[in-house]
């Protein structure tokens, strides 16, 4: 059987050209020859892409032509891995409902629909009403993404956002759903999400600046110019992200300001017409909260007092500062509490302990708590969004690397778990077929990082089989256990599918977090490469046999172990990855770059910072050694990794290697950090990175099991 393997013996890829740069702080030089690639018109053409400057445009164009070059063996399987993976979605698939007074809300997709629809319908009963057809609104665009849809109180009109460049600016928009018809207020370049006032004459919204960061959130009253909005809170510290939202119990909208180490909350309250916000606790280095109005009271999920593990606090509304905080649920090393939902009787609690998620329900009344657990191995939980406050149901999710989603209502005062949905695989699939397992793999220093298996149960498990391993390991974020059809079209195939939960998340806790930030941030990057040679070790794969995946600041991990470990690899696919990172961190006009000092520093102003970042930066620590192939994948309209640092990355990978790859750079122009906006556009994205693993691993185009 013909395989898919990539054609090494294509010309040449195409150079780009050198413009030599020396760049210095701190007393050292480093060189930057492919800076020219950053258009200095980056803003513009976040809004405006085809204003990228003609010689980068041709670099990039260059670029995608030589990646189809050499992945065109692979088009036949891409087809068919993209067909596969078609038929297992739902196509007229559907959420759960979620009541909301006289209506039930919910997304659907209808027949061969790439966009969702907006839907609602009467609580006691009737016909479907269609509030957005996101496919009619799509039309003829390249990209599109409904951000945000909030029902006004009253039920007549739709506040709806809409991104149609993949730059993440939205348009805000206001429909009148008798009439079917858009408001003239329309909004432009915020974050996407509005909060109705009660009396549904007016909302509020963030907008974002000229280097895209949220600095101002304004209230617009319906039939305004926005133009002349009333701003109601200014953010002037460029470090710091702004969000608002509603609170559970609609009485207040919640002004959330925070950076990566700190964070601040106003309210305003949604019945005062004219209302200013009201600072509950003020920002102090370190201190994180996130608050939830209860009737007279403020429920607070904190880091305070030491609680690194966070708790649970509360506070007079009447009162809400610091000194008045008492615990509700304290805190207990290890025991990590993730978020928080607040019902009028209840308060609901996400925790990871061991790696582990299980939800914790207490009646606020007695304070009798009960737990939701699950047996498997490994597997992912999550809240899911409610709208009624004075309700007894809690709506959650579970899933596991073999169990497809399912969603639950469960009363929380009888104890009744009622399945609602149970995610469909149209083509089918048997979980018996499948096993989800966990390993612990030992770090250099003696961590140990747990690592999430999937594989066929019929695996040979000799070292024989290739492994996707893929990770991220940042900003706190855990890398869930959850089902995915998508990937099981590796697994068929062959692959190992493998998450190693590495540090830089929080998987282990907040301490696990700490361990893989600022001068730490190299921890990340062992874990990785010690999961995948305890993988070897163990005999579930073997060196050289090991096809690599992350994505953003997960693109940075493979940057990194693609310079310290290439032998391990067949394969490295980083998808918009954040691998220019001293200069990237030292520019301080980029949306990002001020928040993120506190995730990997300041070298600007830190000699230690910028020789910590120089020492792993990617970019800069490309070697005269040999590479895998590596798939770089870039969107011209991202604002939050810049098109120009895959493009540098692999120019500089090219004219240093010394043997190796291909290096290959896919950059969607029509798209952002995000990929194709579609839900069937984006297999094409997937199709891609699978057909490359399997050409890196030189599997057959077919399944490897006959039942598959």
């Amino acid at each position: 059987m013909a395989t898919a393997r990539i054609d090494s013996a294509l010309p040449a890829p195409p150079p780009a050209e050198r413009r030599p740069l020396t760049r210095h702080a701190h007393g050292v030089d480093f060189h930057d020859d492919w800076a020219w690639l950053r258009a200095d018109n980056w803003r513009e053409v976040l809004k405006t892409p085809s204003a990228l400057p003609d010689d980068i445009r041709a670099v990039l164009e260059a670029e995608n032509t030589f990646a189809d070059a050499v992945l065109a063996p692979t088009k036949a399987l891409r087809r068919a891995l993209v067909k596969e993976m078609r038929g297992r979605v739902k196509e007229d698939d559907s959420d759960v409902p979620r009541r909301d007074g006289p209506f039930e809300y919910y997304d659907r997709y209808r027949d061969g629909g790439e966009h969702e629809l907006v839907c609602r319908k009467p609580s006691e009963g009737g016909a479907e009403e269609l509030m957005l057809d996101g496919d009619a609104l799509a039309k003829g665009k390249d990209f599109f993404e409904i951000g945000d849809a909030q029902i006004s109180p009253d039920h007549r009109l739709l506040a709806w956002s809409v991104d149609d460049k993949g730059s993440e600016y939205y348009a805000l928009r206001v429909r009148d759903l008798a009439s079917g018809q858009d408001l003239p207020d329309t909004i432009g370049d915020t974050e996407g999400e509005a909060v109705w006032t009660a009396d549904s004459r007016a909302f509020y919204y963030v907008r974002l600046d000229a280097n895209h960061r949220p600095t101002h959130v304004y209230r617009h009253r319906l039939g305004a110019d926005p133009a002349a909005d009333e701003p109601v809170y200014e953010e002037k510290d460029p470090g710091w992200f702004i969000n608002v939202s509603r609170g559970a119990s609609r009485r207040f909208a919640i002004i959330d300001v925070n950076d990566h180490d700190s964070a601040e909350a106003w309210l305003i309250d949604l019945a005062d017409a004219s209302g200013r916000p009201r600072l509950v606790a003020a920002r102090e280095r370190g201190v994180r909260y996130e608050v939830e109005p209860h009737g007279d009271r403020l429920l607070i999920l904190t880091n305070a007092d030491g609680a690194e593990d966070f708790k649970i606090v509360e506070a007079p509304l009447a009162s809400p500062d610091r000194e008045h905080w008492r615990d509700l649920v304290p805190h207990r090393q290890g025991r990590m509490i993730v978020g928080m939902a607040v019902f009028a009787g209840h308060l609901v609690r996400l925790e990871r302990e061991n790696s582990l998620p299980q939800i914790i329900i207490r009646d606020l009344a007695s304070g009798e708590e009960h737990a939701i657990a699950f047996a498997e191995e490994a597997y992912s939980l999550s809240l899911e969004t409610t709208l009624e406050f004075d309700s007894t149901l809690l709506r959650f999710a579970y899933s596991s690397m073999t169990t497809p989603r399912e969603v639950f209502d469960y009363d929380m005062v009888s104890r009744q778990r009622v399945l609602r949905k149970r995610q469909e695989v149209p083509s089918g699939h048997d979980p018996e077929k499948y096993v989800t397992r966990r390993v612990l793999a030992r770090a250099p220093d003696g961590e140990l990082v747990p690592v999430s298996l999937l594989h066929r149960r019929d695996a040979k498990l000799d070292g024989s089989e290739p492994l996707f391993l893929t990770g991220y390991g940042a900003y706190g974020h855990a890398s869930p256990a959850s089902f995915s059809t998508r990937r099981l079209s590796l697994v068929d195939r062959g692959f190992i599918f493998a998450i190693a939960h590495v540090r830089g998340g929080t998987d282990k806790g907040w301490r696990w977090y700490t361990d893989g930030k600022l001068d730490r941030k190299p921890n990340t990057f062992g874990d990785f490469i010690a999961a995948a040679r305890d993988l070897i070790a163990r005999n579930i794969t073997s060196r050289g046999r090991i096809v690599a995946s992350g994505g953003s600041a997960g693109g940075m991990l493979m940057g990194a172990i693609a310079n310290l470990a290439p032998e391990l690899f067949a394969g490295i696919i980083a998808d918009v990855p954040f691998v220019d990172v001293v200069n990237t961190m030292m520019d301080i006009d980029l949306p990002l770059t001020p928040p993120e000092w506190l995730e990997w520093g300041n070298p600007i102003e830190d000699p230690k910072a910028f020789a910590t970042m120089l020492s792993y930066s990617p970019y800069d620590n490309v070697a005269a050694q040999p590479y895998p192939a590596i798939l770089a994948l870039a969107g011209l309209t991202d604002p939050r990794v810049t098109y120009w640092e895959p493009a540098k990355w692999v120019a500089r990978l090219r004219a240093t290697m010394t043997g190796g790859g291909p290096i290959l750079l896919k950059t969607n122009m029509a798209a952002g950090h995000g990929g194709a906006s579609g839900r069937f556009d984006s297999l094409n994205d997937t199709a891609l990175e699978f057909a490359f693993a399997l050409a890196c691993a030189g599997l057959d185009e077919k399944p490897a099991y006959e039942d598959a």
